[in-house]
């Protein structure tokens, strides 16, 4: 199983578009070329977690082939992680397919989402290579090769956010963007479907600063709780690869300082373009 971390920003990205502070002034001076775009995740070739507005710009830098792209998995509405106009050109004059189809996964507000989005430019010659899937927590499904459990986010209580594991020939990927903790239902629910995670990517939007009371992202404190929690389900183990992504640019994420913190505490820190294998 092949995991690439096309984008490891948070809703901003960094530098954040509008912003003038200090962060964001320097690393638009000092590190021109250091950027992170708004995460998305591909697993393999064909399957991929979230689609953000950069997911174009992702496509160009040899990390991510559309065109190979089967299946997508959708945490939650915001935009930052479901940008759903650009379904309107996958065909027509706009693409040259085979009958391939896009299989899309969401919750409820994603399907309207994606209605709302396509509903003016949507051509019939298009529809039909796009089709969206209802996912709701605490459920399983096979995705293609792959076995698929989603399970609920703590991400606000307008929409049912999600979570996902992902398993292919014996290996797991454990998904956690963007959530402000994993509820010990969650965990149970994720033991009991047998998913043992190789790699793990942890929402750390705050870094090190603690995770309040009902936020919506997790900061190094929080992860190291829910890593804990993973642990004693049996869910992750010694050889596990714990990653930390998605930041926010009010943390000054740079490659030096996101990678000190995570040798740190054991963590790996990822970049735009990062690729692990396992």
């Amino acid at each position: 199983m092949k995991i690439t971390y096309l984008g490891t920003g948070a809703a901003e990205g960094f530098p954040a578009m509008f912003c003038g502070c200090k962060y964001c002034r320097e690393s638009r001076l000092l590190h021109p070329d250091f950027v992170r775009t708004r995460s998305q995740v591909a697993v393999d070739d064909n399957l991929l977690v979230d689609f953000p507005p950069e997911s174009y710009v992702h496509s160009l830098g040899g990390k991510l082939d559309l065109t190979a792209v089967r299946y997508l998995l959708v945490t939650h509405s915001h935009m930052d992680h479901f940008y759903a106009h650009d379904f309107i050109l996958r065909g027509y004059k706009y693409a040259q397919l085979s009958e391939d189809i896009l299989e899309i996964y969401g919750n409820s507000e994603v399907g309207e989402v994606f209605k709302e989005c396509t509903a003016r430019e949507m051509k019939t010659e298009v529809a039909r290579h796009v089709r969206f899937n209802l996912v709701k927590g605490m459920s399983c499904r096979s995705v293609g090769d792959y076995f698929v459990c989603a399970v609920p986010a703590m991400h606000g209580t307008r929409e049912e956010a999600l979570l996902y594991y992902i398993s292919r020939n014996g290996k797991g990927y454990l998904h956690l963007h963007d959530t402000g903790d994993l509820s010990d239902e969650s965990v149970a629910y994720l033991a009991q479907c047998g998913a043992k995670a190789d790699i793990v990517t942890y929402d750390c939007t705050f870094l090190e600063e603690p995770t309040i009371s009902g936020a919506r992202h997790m900061g190094i404190p929080k992860i190291l709780e829910v890593k804990e929690k993973l642990s004693r389900a049996g869910i992750v183990g010694d050889e596990s690869i714990s990653v930390i992504s998605h930041f926010s640019h009010n943390c000054n994420p740079t490659a030096e300082r996101i990678e000190k913190v995570a040798a740190k505490y054991g963590f790996t820190a990822a970049y735009d373009g990062l690729t692990l294998e396992v």
